[in-house]
């Protein structure tokens, strides 16, 4: 127990990516986690913590299963399907090391894959990416993965038209600027308020929903342009465009073809800040190919009515519009297409640089995007070199496991994936955020080791062989340093972890020491000296900003410190529309690329010189829809992030009849002969799963949502060819294709499915239920 833990009630500040607040602890135990008094929004994922911070699927000790402590990697087939067996640390530590070890010095250090992913924790130490790349560093390399989930698509293909992504989204216009200056905002695929719950690093005030909502005060006139109606805040107003799903580059060559036939698009912007419009030209009337892409010509892909189309690109030339695009547009097949349209239709309007005009990438992604901050770049644990060159792109970790060897095409180079023989998972759980888990299964039976860290029994966790169990944020001390607003969080240990589990940072340091490398890793501090050596750094990097931070002790005295308040005032481009040639775009022209030679010059013909319309292999204009006539979306969820705290009380407290939720327009199910309420089977060739129906008017008929994020749980194998998932994972439906040659990103918003009441026995889930863990022992032999 802790010191305290006699006190009846103590309050630890404490940050996560969802909001700063405060745990409170009686007796040792968790009873509560409250918002930060100045967080004028906070978000109810936190509370999550109490229930789940100590419930049954919380890992305990270190686990080993069974087949592999007793066989080795031979019994890899099994892998999901086996008891556990509870081990003291330094026995799994020592089975750990000897596999790392037998991998690199027998294949190499390109046969060992480092997963990972960024949302495990707001701590500037305790950073699982950090640490899992830090410690695989220190012993040799590993090969990465590169880009994300959640903007892949838009990463690789927006350096080729502006420059680097983060750059333009770090340097968005802010919503202020925008309620002053702004006549109408056009969002295709809106800007959703559940999203800015939470922002990366964490986030001081929740401020986003505000600020959108105080433009509209203002006068600013909102266009909603997506196939779920609040992808919208009500408050906003928002006038609902609802085309097809995936038709969003038809509807914008619509647009762009009525600025040019009523000469409403402005030359003299195109002639002097951006290349290749010409080239774009001859494709969007037609000249090229023999297809004008009119406003009836995009009418008959998207299902908005051509007057429509040309009244909305009428409105836009008149008025100060801002054109924003969702994040989920680029996460479909050919998902290039619709970040090249945006800032392509953006330009024709002549308005980027402008207070209030031009574009914006991500707002309603999270809590960052938009808001004004500081460009403060806070200090992180150094990861170190990587020797090792072998790179996946994000979303191709099951054709790196099943397909070793073979060549894929990444932004005009052509690359090899590696032969991996061993996977180390630390932070991120990619049977949640991976597409077409089924095969991902499969996948994971393929390496000879598969090691994972996780506070919980995730699905990742159930297809290890070797699990360590890690300490939860509340369990370790760290700082967090948020971007948005920049509160600063010392994160002091609330509570002692839950049985034997301990943080990333001990267990890579036992690894390191053990593999030689314990120096190198740890560099002869411990937590507490990390933590000092990272608030030195804060505090240079915010004098250099003009910004005084207190002394460490301090600053842990306190708990919060909160910096002045950033600017109001930020403008994308605005410094390169006052002078290009001063300041140019990283581009190789310099200027915005309409059309690019190097990207043209790749050949791919899934993603050409400029922005164009391809049609997908699956969305409601096709042939398959006859088969699968539903579009699933595959949003965020608003009760979690992403799968975490899936077993905590405000996510659980969503569900329908144990399962996920999935909403479908109320006419669609009237169809079907369904109610609201039902349990329901969504599927397709890939798989099915269940899901409790719920009814609304504000979806656009032949549309299904269904948010990601349900701890997988399939039923077994034998019931069926495709397993069913039993508790809502939309990724066992989606398909696992790369968007196209250029950026190879997931594709999980083109998938079509069927849907059916559930008939039978309803099957239990199980996901909240940790697999059968034998008794505590030690290995006698690893002579495998």
């Amino acid at each position: 127990m802790s010191d305290d833990a006699n006190q009846p009630l103590r309050r630890y500040p404490t940050a996560q990516h969802w909001g700063t607040g405060f745990a409170e602890v009686s007796q040792g135990r968790l009873v509560n986690i409250t918002g930060d008094p100045a967080d004028p929004e906070p978000s109810a994922i936190a509370e999550g913590y109490v229930q789940a911070i100590d419930d049954k699927v919380r890992l305990r000790r270190p686990l080993v299963r069974q087949g592999y402590l007793e066989e080795g990697p031979c019994s890899r087939e099994r892998r999901g399907q086996e008891p556990f067996v509870e081990l003291s640390w330094e026995a799994a530590l020592d089975l750990a090391a000897g596999a790392l070890d037998h991998v690199r010095q027998t294949w190499g250090n390109a046969s060992i894959f480092g997963g990972s992913y960024g949302w495990a924790s707001a701590g500037r130490f305790h950073h699982a990416q950090s640490q899992i790349h830090r410690f695989l560093n220190c012993i040799g390399g590993y090969t990465r993965s590169v880009n994300t989930y959640s903007f892949a698509a838009a990463e690789v293909v927006m350096p080729h038209i502006v420059g680097n992504l983060y750059d333009v989204i770090k340097s968005s216009t802010v919503w202020p600027v925008i309620a002053r200056h702004s006549e109408l905002v056009v969002m295709f695929g809106g800007a959703p308020a559940k999203n800015t719950q939470i922002a990366p690093g964490g986030i001081g005030h929740h401020r986003i929903r505000q600020l959108m909502i105080e433009a509209r005060a203002a006068g600013v006139k909102f266009v909603n342009v997506s196939p779920l109606r609040d992808d919208a805040a009500e408050e906003l107003e928002s006038e609902w465009i609802a085309p097809r799903p995936n038709s969003d580059v038809a509807l914008m060559l619509g647009l762009a073809h009525t600025l040019v036939s009523d000469g409403l698009y402005d030359r003299a912007f195109l002639d002097r800040y951006t290349v290749g419009f010409h080239r774009f030209e001859s494709y969007l009337t037609g000249k090229s190919d023999g297809a004008p892409k009119t406003a009836e010509w995009a009418a008959s892909l998207t299902g908005i009515a051509p007057q429509d189309i040309r009244a909305l690109a009428r409105r836009m030339a008149a008025k100060r519009t801002m054109i924003c695009l969702a994040a989920g547009l680029q996460r479909a097949q050919f998902g290039e297409q619709p970040v090249w349209m945006a800032v392509t239709l953006a330009a024709m309007l002549g308005q980027i640089g402008l207070p209030g005009g031009g574009f914006g990438y991500g707002y309603g992604a999270d809590g960052q995007i938009g808001s004004p901050i500081h460009d403060i770049g806070w200090p992180a644990l150094p990861q170190g070199r990587n020797p090792v060159r072998s790179f996946i792109p994000v979303a191709r970790i099951t054709d790196m496991l099943l397909s070793p060897g073979a060549r894929f095409d990444y932004d005009g180079k052509s690359y090899e994936y590696p032969d991996t023989r061993l996977v180390y998972w630390a932070g991120g759980n990619p049977f949640h955020h991976q597409q077409d888990l089924n095969r991902l299964a499969l996948a994971f039976r393929k390496p000879e080791t598969v090691i994972v860290h996780d506070h919980w029994w995730t699905a990742t966790a159930r297809h290890a062989d070797i699990v360590f169990p890690i300490a939860t944020a509340l369990e370790r001390n760290d700082i967090a340093m948020s971007r948005p607003d920049s509160v600063l969080v010392a994160m002091r240990k609330a509570l002692d972890p839950v049985g034997k589990a301990r943080t990333d940072f001990e267990v890579f340091a036992e690894l390191a020491d053990r593999l030689g490398a314990g120096a190198a890793f740890t560099e002869g501090r411990d937590e507490a000296a990390w933590l000092r050596n990272l608030w030195h750094r804060a505090r240079s990097a915010a004098s250099g900003h003009g910004h005084d931070l207190p002394d460490f002790d301090a600053f842990q005295e306190a708990g919060i410190f909160r910096l002045p308040a950033p600017s109001e005032n930020r403008v994308l481009l605005s410094a390169f529309r006052a002078d290009p040639e001063a300041n140019p775009l990283s581009t190789p022209s310099g200027r915005i690329e309409i059309y690019s030679e190097n990207v043209a010059s790749f050949g791919y013909d899934d993603c050409p010189g400029h922005a164009v319309w391809r049609e997908p292999d699956e969305w409601l204009g096709s042939e398959k829809s006859r088969r699968f006539p539903f579009h699933l979306i595959s949003n965020q969820p608003k009760a979690r992030l992403h799968s975490q705290l899936d077993s905590g009380g405000p996510s659980r407290a969503t569900k329908i009849g144990e399962r996920e939720p999935a909403t479908m327009n109320s006419e669609d199910a009237r169809a079907l002969g369904l109610t609201d309420g039902d349990i329901i089977c969504l599927y397709n060739d890939r798989g099915a799963c269940l899901a409790g129906l719920k009814l609304s008017e504000g979806l656009r008929r032949g549309v299904v949502q269904l948010a990601t994020g349900a701890w997988y749980d399939p039923a077994p194998a034998e019931a069926q060819p495709n397993p069913l998932d039993k508790h809502g994972n939309p990724n066992v439906l989606t398909r696992d294709i790369g968007t196209s040659r250029l950026a190879q990103g997931p594709t999980s918003h083109t998938t079509l499915v069927a849907i059916s009441r559930f008939e039978g026995p309803l099957p239990s889930v199980t996901a909240f239920e940790p697999p059968e863990i034998l008794t505590v022992q030690d290995p006698v032999s690893s002579e495998w």
